[in-house]
């Protein structure tokens, strides 16, 4: 369990930074949904996705592949360093400059006349985000968990700050709620034509407070191109980049696609950039999952490398499995259950209610997701990435088939059912593979167990509604403290015998 101790704990650490900072984050939502109808919002939810997907265009596995190289040949750490932010800076100055230069045929492309400042500021945010990669991978290599947490929840803060700063105190001044002897002063200055662009533009400006918190990691770097040296590294990376491009297709595609291929009229009442903004925003309720597998990933990429060489590594991964299923079944089952507080604390507006019942699929296929990303583990000890390009390709084959038939037919619930199907196929392909080229002897039964039992409370649950918020919130409480009290009796010859000690209504152990 020492291992497993440590691994919890840089879990932890990194997770202050994930969710802390993402639940920071979050108080955005209630923000934006009450100053911006769906309409608008469609607008962020489409510049953003855009960033995210030629975000791993502009790292393209350079993470990983440092990893891999500075941790298995330490005396030239800093030739990889240089190395890897040298490559990453040239495409991003690259790919910026050219949308930089095309910004108004960006925006009017996207269907946002007038808008090629917002798609430049974009460009910037993007290379900011580029360059910092591999300094925070350098940090969580070198195990600094709580640097790495004050620089990002310091990032998220300031963000967040920002857009309160320019959306309601700027604004309310604006409309004369208050302070109204400070209208039209510079500082305070708000222009409505503005809008959404002022969620760009906050985060331009944490993105740019970022560089001096990381100065102790760039200032050392110096540009350095040697393809000699470069050329196994890009051969390592180069499907790392597809998987990422795929996984990023996989996850994001829904939302590109969503506005297109709904038929007109699907929605009463609704338009398709309105559906989008509901989808989207009601998407961001999942959070709560991918909170739990980018905490993790964040941790366990450094960890996998350095247990690659032992011998007891296949049965440690797969108690770290096993306790990675449990906690993100037991997150699945406590916001399915409780969406109605949810969305009375997150979305101000209640027409973002209408896609609620899309958060308990998209909860389940972040799920599958990040089982798949612990599998993954075999192919990277083994340098085996071909095999994540194999895979996230039958994921995108499955995510564009999908979202084909099923947005058509079912809407924006069709979009987190093509999601889950995709997760679901690539989790499913990983394991056959992996047991066949790396065998690691996974709980299967355990994980399909809980997978199963907590799907069935969520279902049964749907059954009845309660109209009163606070008996709602009781009875789903109950619910959950049931639930998690079967998993201790399941799950209790697993623990340590200092919790075992503290749970008394847990039978003594026998020997």
């Amino acid at each position: 369990m020492g291992v497993l101790k440590k691994l919890a704990s840089d879990t932890a650490l990194y997770g202050v930074s994930s969710i802390l900072g993402r639940v920071i984050g979050y108080l955005l939502v209630p923000l934006h949904t009450a100053v911006f109808g769906p309409g608008p919002l469609a607008e962020q939810v489409t510049y953003f996705l855009w960033v995210a997907l030629l975000n791993v265009i502009y790292v393209f596995g350079m993470e990983t592949t440092f990893f891999r190289f500075a941790s298995r040949e330490k005396d030239r750490f800093q030739e990889f360093y240089n190395l890897s932010i040298t490559a990453i800076l040239t495409i991003s100055c690259i790919g910026s400059g050219m949308i930089i230069l095309l910004s108004s045929s960006i925006a009017n492309e996207f269907g946002y006349p007038g808008r090629g400042q917002l798609v430049s500021w974009l460009a910037i945010i993007m290379v900011i985000d580029a360059l910092v990669a591999i300094p925070y991978a350098r940090i969580r290599l070198e195990k600094r968990p709580r640097k790495f947490v004050a620089i990002r929840v310091s990032n998220i803060v300031l963000n967040v700050g920002l857009n309160f700063y320019f959306l309601w105190f700027c604004r309310n001044i604006h409309e004369g709620n208050f302070l109204p002897f400070l209208k039209g002063t510079w500082l305070f200055n708000y222009n409505p034509a503005l809008g959404v662009g002022y969620i760009v533009f906050a985060n331009l400006i944490a993105n740019l407070a970022t560089i001096p918190m990381l100065w102790g990691e760039l200032r050392d770097f110096r540009f350095r191109w040697d393809w000699n040296a470069f050329k196994p590294m890009w051969i390592y990376a180069y499907p790392i980049l597809i998987l990422g491009l795929a996984g990023n297709f996989n996850q994001l595609f829904d939302r590109l696609v969503l506005e297109r291929w709904l038929p007109s009229g699907f929605y009463p009442g609704r338009t398709s950039k309105e559906a989008l903004g509901i989808y989207g925003n009601v998407y961001k309720l999942s959070i709560f999952m991918s909170l739990v597998i980018q905490s993790f990933r964040y941790a366990a990429e450094p960890f996998f490398f350095s247990k690659a060489e032992d011998k007891n590594a296949p049965s440690v991964f797969a108690d770290v499995m096993k306790w990675f299923v449990i906690v993100s079944v037991v997150i699945w089952v406590v916001v399915s259950l409780n969406l109605d507080l949810v969305a009375h604390l997150f979305l101000r507006r209640k027409e973002y209610w209408e896609g609620l019942p899309v958060v308990p699929v998209l909860l389940l296929a972040n799920l599958f997701l990040g089982v798949y990303y612990n599998l993954t583990v075999w192919f990277k000890l083994s340098d085996k990435t071909q095999y994540g390009t194999l895979l996230t390709f039958i994921g995108a084959a499955v995510t564009l088939v999908a979202n084909f038939v099923l947005i058509p037919w079912l809407g924006y619930l069709g979009c987190a059912i093509a999601f889950a199907l995709s997760c679901l196929v690539m989790m499913v392909t990983c394991y056959v593979l992996g047991d066949k080229y790396y065998p690691i002897p996974y709980h299967v039964a355990s994980a399909v167990g809980y997978i199963g039992a907590g799907g069935l409370l969520i279902g049964l649950s749907s059954l009845y509604t309660f109209s009163n918020l606070f008996v709602s919130a009781l009875v789903h409480g109950l619910l959950v403290v049931g639930f998690l009290v079967g998993i201790l009796v399941v799950e209790q010859n697993a623990l340590p015998p200092t919790i075992r000690k503290k749970l008394k209504f847990l039978p003594a152990k026998n020997g």
